[in-house]
């Protein structure tokens, strides 16, 4: 059978936007509205997930009410918005985008941030030429990537079969396995590589890792 290159799907915070710094200033303020101590990196890698209100709840013991969701929200986002301005792009993610699209490659951009508080990171990279579309999140925050990346495969018209998902969590491949594709968990951003493991896909230590296993599973 003929190779074929798959078209990537790649997730956003602490995949291609390094922006852990932000995440964990972020958690730690919103987490203190409930009287809990700050957290380490480390800690925060044992115990992310997603959906967000899961990860709460093994902090705190049970899932915040919708009032307090929203104002735990707001505390996140008005503190990740001051901190992630100082954020780049993952080591090396620019040349991998660029490389991929060069040799003729398709990919697209899909993250749980806000669509309309995506978009300026991704112009201010100039990167957003490099994708044939870039899924923000529309509606209230809280939940999972399956249903999003439904959507978005719809949108761009493509088989599952001929999908790569880089992320940098179980939710991701949760979500790939969920509609049919594939995925690749890259273990420098939100999840410890222990939990990643246990996901069932391969799992990288650098995004050039992840591309280059990428472009060797095409079937």
């Amino acid at each position: 059978m003929e190779s074929r290159t798959p078209h990537l799907v790649w997730d956003w915070n602490s995949t291609l936007f390094h922006d852990l710094d932000a995440i964990i200033a972020a958690t730690n303020a919103s987490f203190a509205l409930l009287g809990f101590p700050p957290m380490t990196l480390e800690r925060y890698r044992e115990l992310y997930c997603v959906p967000v209100p899961r990860f709460y709840e093994k902090v705190t013991g049970r899932v915040p009410d919708p009032g307090e969701w929203a104002l735990l929200d707001g505390a996140f986002q008005e503190v990740y918005a001051a901190h992630s301005v100082r954020c780049e792009l993952a080591g090396g993610a620019d040349e991998l985008l660029r490389g991929w699209q060069r040799d003729g490659g398709t990919q697209s951009l899909l993250s749980l941030t806000a669509h309309e508080a995506l978009m300026p990171f991704v112009r201010r990279f100039g990167i957003e030429e490099r994708f044939v579309r870039v899924d923000g999140r529309v509606g209230p925050p809280g939940g999972g990537k399956a249903e999003h990346l439904v959507r978005h495969l719809a949108a761009l018209g493509r088989e599952p079969a001929d999908v790569v998902l880089i992320g940098d969590a179980a939710d991701d491949a949760a979500a790939a396995r969920h509609v049919g594709a594939r995925a690749v968990l890259y273990s420098g951003g939100s999840h410890a590589r222990a939990s990643l493991e246990g996901a069932g896909v391969p799992v990288v230590d650098s995004l050039a890792d992840a591309v280059a296993l990428a472009r060797g599973r095409a079937a």
